[in-house]
């Protein structure tokens, strides 16, 4: 029984050990110094140490192999995008073709190994490839598909005169996609255990393939929106600005021309999704690479579940902002390059509806963060790739529109005449700021939150006093509850009291201890109490309210700028400030995250939700 006190010990084992010894005073045998050695010492860590070098040496190599593939195919982006000297569109999509099919034979390699040891015990990630997430990446990918049929349909009709490699991307493109799906399906929870340095740079050579398809869709999309935002400025007066379009139009004739300009209208349309299920794929590849080789303990992740109920007002104000903001793009893009006066009155209704939109959200997240404050509980601070991958994301991502904010508000400060719809600008461009800044500090704190059920459990076993040494049935009770394991140690007669976290376990059992212990946790400060009106179940109601109505508000906001409502590109102001080229780089550079900001964070509000 003394065999394994050189190394850390298992709950269970700690328990079985308490219960073997807790006849007498021979329950706690004097400790030897080897006994004692404690599992961070320097002899018992240094194997350990030499067995990590080979991992982290693979996870490095592979993280810089996949870099290298990602700066050539930006550089191949480029060079396409500002019409290089013997590079055309064909040498890119020979680049992203070979990448996607180098992708394919890992996949079915890994699928086909996996499926020939089914039966063996594989580790998941709980916290990974969430039923809602990959549901969500499943629709994603039945719309590329369909982009990519429409793309099969736009090279048919332009046959004559286009190479062979635009019909040969979009098929290899749409059977990448199926494959990929029906992967993360299966495996995005996988913790990989064996073939761990050629996985690594399997699954880092799909992160960063995804990742050139999303600047690819990115690219193709951001030069479709530069055109129509060219053609606009016109009709606002700036005509000092160069208007020169980029026209990648096939030089032949289509057949037939109704079905053809019909055809590229709706590949324009389709390109959100497709961008958006890109990046969410190399999300969660990215999960799957950082969790090779990882040990992870026998804690569970608590399932979450969807729950309806008590959510009518957060819901019903969520859909009022949906709504509302389909009304205000139609009516937008039907007005914004028709007149200057139409142009002007449709900037002056986006920003109006965006000022309101943006100050119920914010108000929205500074009370549930509030709510937080007053209701102080510990966090979850164990590693989890996932849930870093998120808060990573979301501050990232959010510095694309933050950099656009600044580049407005720093535009009004600076012109020298100011046309009307200028004046809105300034609080919408500080609103996102400040809104962007409240929401992730609710969705952070939130997902780092403990269960509720779990810390109700520890909060209500306040102090527990056991005579005559007898822990046993405090161990297992709590072991069996699902308690932490280890605030429950086995000890001896000798041995002071010790409080392990909100436990504390004593062994006399007289009055004089009782109010001792009393007087002892009279004295320590009380954090902050919530109202009467929030206690319970209504605490939890109103975070789920707040959750549905910032859930729906970033859905409602990723719409207008995915479909081509674009305020930083129409209202020409910071065009005449910074120049045309430079302002229209860091909008095409900071609106693909931007967009992806808003989805990212209704997919971490609605997690948020159902873990409340």
């Amino acid at each position: 029984m003394l065999k394994g006190l050189g190394s850390p010990a298992s709950p269970q084992a700690a328990a079985n050990a308490s219960v073997e010894g807790s006849s007498g005073p021979a329950a706690c045998p004097p400790s030897s110094p080897s006994s004692l050695r404690s599992p961070e010492s320097p002899a018992p860590r240094r194997g350990g140490v030499r067995a990590s070098v080979p991992q982290k040496l693979a996870e490095a190599l592979s993280s810089q192999y996949g870099l290298n593939v990602f700066v050539a195919g930006l550089l191949l982006l480029l060079a396409w995008a500002v019409h290089a000297a013997g590079v055309g569109k064909s040498d890119l999509l020979c680049f992203l073709t070979a990448l996607m099919l180098l992708q394919l034979l890992w996949m079915l390699w890994y699928v086909g190994r996996s499926s020939a040891h089914r039966r063996l015990f594989r580790l998941k990630d709980t916290h990974a490839g969430a039923g809602w997430l990959r549901g969500s990446i499943t629709l994603f990918a039945v719309i590329t598909v369909i982009l990519g049929c429409l793309k099969v349909g736009y090279f048919i009709g332009f046959s004559e005169c286009l190479p062979a490699t635009e019909g040969v991307f979009p098929v290899t493109h749409a059977v990448h996609t199926l494959l990929q799906v029906y992967f993360l399906w299966g495996h995005a929870k996988d913790i990989i255990q064996s073939f761990k340095t050629l996985e690594r740079f399997g699954v880092i050579h799909s992160v960063f393939t995804n990742l050139l398809l999303w600047a690819s869709g990115v690219l193709n999309e951001s030069k479709h929106q530069l055109n129509e935002h060219k053609e606009r400025l016109i009709t606002l007066g700036f005509g000092n600005i160069t208007t020169v379009l980029d026209d990648h139009t096939p030089q032949c004739n289509c057949t037939p021309p109704t079905l053809c300009t019909a055809i590229s209208h709706g590949i324009y349309y389709l390109y959100p999704f497709n961008i958006e299920y890109q990046i969410l794929a190399s999300t969660m590849l990215y999960v799957l690479w950082k969790n090779i080789g990882r040990k992870v303990d026998s804690h569970q992740h608590q399932k979450m579940r969807f729950k309806s109920d008590g959510v009518v007002v957060g819901a019903a104000l969520g859909l009022t902002a949906l709504a509302a903001t389909i009304g205000v793009m139609v009516v937008y893009l039907i007005h914004i390059g028709r007149s200057k006066t139409k142009s002007e009155s449709a900037l002056i209704m986006f920003y109006l509806y965006a000022i309101t939109l943006l100050m119920l959200m914010g108000a929205a997240g500074l009370a549930g963060v509030r709510i937080y404050r007053m209701d102080e509980k510990s966090l979850d601070e164990s590693k989890n790739p996932a849930r870093k991958l998120d808060s990573d994301l979301l501050v990232g991502t959010a510095s694309g529109s933050w950099l656009i904010s600044w580049g407005s508000i720093l535009a009004i400060l600076w012109a020298e005449n100011h046309p009307s719809y200028t004046w809105y600008n300034l609080p919408y461009s500080i609103l996102v700021i400040l809104e962007k800044y409240i929401q992730n500090l609710f969705i952070i704190e939130s997902i780092h939150r403990e269960p509720e059920k779990l810390s109700e459990d520890i909060r209500t076993l306040r102090v527990v006093t056991v005579c005559n040494g007898n822990t046993v049935p405090l161990a297992s009770s709590y072991l069996k509850s699902g308690g932490v394991a280890e605030d429950v140690a086995p000890r001896g007669r000798d041995t002071p009291p010790a409080a392990n976290g909100n436990v504390h376990v004593r062994e006399g059992c007289g009055k004089e201890d009782e109010k001792r212990e009393e007087s002892s946790w009279g004295e320590s400060p009380s954090p902050a109490r919530l109202p009467c009106f929030l206690q319970g179940n209504a605490k939890r109601k109103v975070l789920r309210n707040i959750a549905a109505f910032l859930f729906l508000c970033n859905i409602s906001l990723w719409i207008p700028p995915a479909f081509g409502c674009r305020p930083e590109y129409d209202n020409g102001l910071e065009e005449i400030v910074f120049g045309f080229e430079p302002w229209i780089i860091v909008v095409n550079l900071a609106m693909p995250f931007s967009i992806f900001y808003r989805m990212h964070a209704a997919a971490s509000l609605f997690e948020v939700y159902c873990k409340i």
